[in-house]
């Protein structure tokens, strides 16, 4: 059974997927908080816009939900983010080069809204399948 704080969160990342951020400010407190935005914007749903704005349209990501459950005043995700390399994040080798990572989503929730978010992406696997970083030669483990 789905929670009304697990669908606010499913709704969120539907709207990373679309580009369509109108759902924010039915889904998040207007003094809402992402703890892991890559550049500071204010609180509530206009700054998480932004973030989601440059996480559609900058980074690419598109989610496919893995995992959803909730206790409490919590929500989390387990996700694949699928996405291509940028230049001026992974290098010049990179641009366009597909990848996929495992990403992971915390939301604490007030009622039925979310109020804040913190977030954890595998970027090392996302620099070694762009070819940036030369994965680990098992035969070295200690």
């Amino acid at each position: 059974m789905t929670t009304t704080t697990e669908t606010a969160a499913l709704a969120v990342f539907e709207a990373i997927n679309r580009g369509d951020f109108a759902i924010l400010d039915r889904v998040v407190t207007d003094d809402f908080v992402d703890h892991g935005s890559p550049f500071p914007v204010e609180p509530g749903p206009a700054g998480y816009r932004e973030i989601l704005t440059f996480v559609h349209h900058a980074l690419k990501y598109r989610y496919q939900i893995q995992e959803i459950f909730s206790t409490g005043d919590r929500v989390v995700l387990r996700a694949e983010a699928s996405a291509v390399g940028l230049a001026p994040l992974h290098g010049p080798e990179a641009e366009g080069k597909p990848y996929r990572i495992t990403t992971l989503h915390l939301y604490r929730t007030e009622g039925d809204l979310l109020a804040e978010h913190w977030g954890v992406r595998d970027d090392l696997s996302a620099f070694i399948q762009l070819g940036v970083i030369t994965p680990p030669d098992p035969a070295t483990r200690v």
